[in-house]
């Protein structure tokens, strides 16, 4: 599991937590599916326990996961996490195809360029 990166100038809990919720985004850790325990994790990634401890607590409060005492970390499965990121990601995206147009640049270049380069695989 690669969820460090060390030249990332983020704190390590927070690479963590993104990691992880990029994951359910994806579907690859499923509702109600048992996380790592956090002694555990933490040995894997080589680092404090309580780094672990934190990304985890992070993760509860952003409502991705639950605790069960005595058993463990589980995935939340919350249907309108999907809804929630999408529109937090059109709100995002509808801000900055405004600022584009206040500019001066159309919409339409934008949309064009941006295909371009989602289909090269990647930001230019």
């Amino acid at each position: 599991m690669n969820l460090i990166d060390y030249q990332d100038s983020r704190p390590i809990y927070e690479q963590i937590v993104e990691n992880f919720k990029l994951q359910m985004y994806k579907g690859i850790l499923q509702a109600d599916e048992q996380m790592p325990s956090v002694r555990s994790l933490a040995m894997e990634l080589s680092t404090n326990p309580n780094t672990v401890q934190k990304a985890y607590a992070e993760l509860e409060r952003q409502g991705f996961i639950y605790t069960v005492k005595g058993r463990g970390n589980f995935v939340k499965g919350n249907a309108s996490m999907m809804d929630n990121k999408k529109n937090e990601l059109i709100e995002a995206i509808t801000k900055l195809f405004m600022e584009a147009e206040d500019i001066g640049i159309p919409i339409e270049e934008l949309i064009t360029e941006i295909k371009k380069r989602v289909l090269k695989g990647g930001l230019a």
